[in-house]
């Protein structure tokens, strides 16, 4: 059995009643509780007692006892902060518009920063009516008035979301105008201040923490509705010289979908892959990857989503391509012979990368998504039931895997195959996300080869996700790849047209 990730916003409570449900089911020789204590408990045979259960409950969630586990969720209801738990119903003006200001990776879209703006430039005193609104609109001079009065201030917890006023600053998605006000001068005066530079909270309970330098950069699975700071790179600098840690996963992660290298370049420079310098990796040391687990990560994304440049920057800063991914347990290597990224796979076995041997059912899979139509064909009169050992699932996943990695030929042997083009996806630990059609996946990465591709295959551009109800040409407008966007819609306005 594979461990898992704890879930978000874990309640101990909640676990307890696992172990005692996991006892009863033991006791009453229920297989399914019967196998996980085989496979998570060091005396399967002698696991009768609640503390029995309660071990087998924390080995699962990947922690080496249940006191461990206690430990970490105690720490984590320090940190813990979930923006989509709240009901904002602020008479304060102040508090109000801070919401509006800064992007927090929940509710916020681009436009409630837009509105920030209109509000602040109808009542400019709004900048000066807290700690939080003179840090999230940049109002420097107000800042110094309340650090002065109150020293305390940079550090204490603060505004609507109970965030020191660095945060604010940080993830502020205000413009700068030219003139006093300036978010960046606001973290540098904090800095100067005795801010934490590594401050940071942990959304809805999860790890990594989502920090300053987090704020800085911004983006992730949102896309364009998640920018970075206006003025990132100056920001993320002016964090690093200040002892900020490079080895910032939840960074990584979140810059992950873009081939831009810069955060990379600029965090290598301050230290990414060296020792950690901050305080979480001591909060959390079994749960947050370590420096040179971070750069495999990196190292497996990038090689399965075709990054050459990125590649190649990582191995000769250190990653090890010869290390498993922990998403789905395959080296680089695997990630990009899977993925049809054959340059990739050799550039990594002449680094040290070691070659692997692919069961049928996976050389079938890297045939499959490489549009090599030879070796698909090959495999499945070798193995005619192929196909159904995939399931609908599995041949779902593909035709992702192949949208993720630009590989237009793989698209066209699957269509040829029988691969459904329309059809929802579950969630994959590998990258593809709830709720998406392959169309869907290449109008909000921006690939108009694809789309195009696609829609002459048959995927309907019609088919509305389940969560809200969108085309793809609406996933594309969301994520401000207006060329897809506007192709989609013609075809949508063609069909429409012709009564289809």
């Amino acid at each position: 059995m594979p461990v898992l990730p704890l879930p978000e916003n874990t309640s101990f409570e909640n676990l307890r009643k696992q172990a005692k449900d996991l006892l009863r089911g033991v006791r009453s020789g229920n297989a399914a509780a019967l196998e996980r204590v085989r496979e998570f408990h060091p005396r399967p045979n002698a696991a009768r007692r609640l503390a029995d259960a309660q071990l087998v409950v924390a080995r699962g969630f990947g922690f080496p006892s249940w006191p461990k586990l206690k430990h970490h969720l105690e720490g984590v209801s320090r940190f813990a902060w979930d923006p989509l738990a709240e009901s904002p119903k602020e008479s304060d003006e102040a508090d109000a518009f801070v919401r509006l200001a800064c992007l927090e990776y929940g509710r916020w879209s681009p436009a409630d920063a837009v509105e920030a703006a209109r509000r602040l430039a109808v009542k400019p005193e709004l900048s000066a009516s807290s700690v939080a609104a003179a840090a999230a609109s940049g109002d420097v001079a107000a800042l110094a008035g309340f650090l002065d009065r109150d020293p305390e201030a940079a550090n204490a917890k603060t505004g609507p979301y109970r965030w020191p006023p660095l945060l604010y600053a940080c993830y502020s998605r205000l413009p700068s105008p030219a003139g006093s006000r300036s978010t960046l001068e606001a973290a540098r005066l904090l800095l100067a201040r005795g801010a934490d530079q590594n401050v940071g909270f942990l959304w809805r309970g999860n790890l990594p923490p989502f920090t300053a330098l987090t704020g800085a950069y911004g983006e992730g699975e949102g896309g364009a509705s998640q920018p970075p700071h206006p003025e990132r790179d100056r920001l993320a600098r002016l964090l690093l010289e200040a002892g900020a840690d490079p080895n910032d996963g939840q960074v990584l992660y979140n810059r992950h979908f873009r081939k831009d290298d810069g955060h990379l370049r600029l965090l290598f420079e301050f230290g990414l892959g060296g020792p950690a310098r901050g305080p979480w990796h001591a909060r959390f040391p079994e749960k947050l990857h370590s420096p040179k687990r971070l750069l495999v990560e990196e190292l497996w994304a990038a090689a399965r989503r075709g990054y050459f440049d990125r590649v190649r920057f990582l191995v000769e800063h250190g990653a090890d391509p010869a290390t498993p991914g922990m998403r789905d347990g395959r080296t680089p290597y695997e990630a990009a012979v899977l993925t049809g990224h054959d340059e990739i796979a050799a550039y990594l076995l002449e680094n040290g990368a070691k070659r692997a041997e692919l069961d049928p059912v996976s050389a079938f899979e890297a045939a499959c998504v490489a549009g090599r139509a030879a070796d698909a064909r090959a495999a499945l009169a070798s193995y005619p039931d192929l196909l159904e050992r995939l399931g609908s699932h599995g041949r779902l996943r593909l035709v992702h895997r192949a949208v993720e990695a630009g590989q237009l030929e793989g698209i066209r042997l699957m269509a040829e195959l029988g691969f459904e083009l329309t059809g929802w996806t579950r969630h994959d630990n590998a990258g593809v996300y709830l709720g998406t059609t392959p169309l869907h996946n290449a109008a909000w990465i921006g690939d108009l080869d694809m789309v195009k591709l696609l829609v002459s295959l048959g995927a309907d551009p019609e088919a509305k996700d389940p969560t809200y109800g969108a085309t793809p040409s609406g996933w594309a407008a969301h994520n401000n790849q207006t060329e897809v966007a506007t192709y989609l819609q013609k075809v949508e306005t063609e069909r429409s047209g012709t009564g289809n």
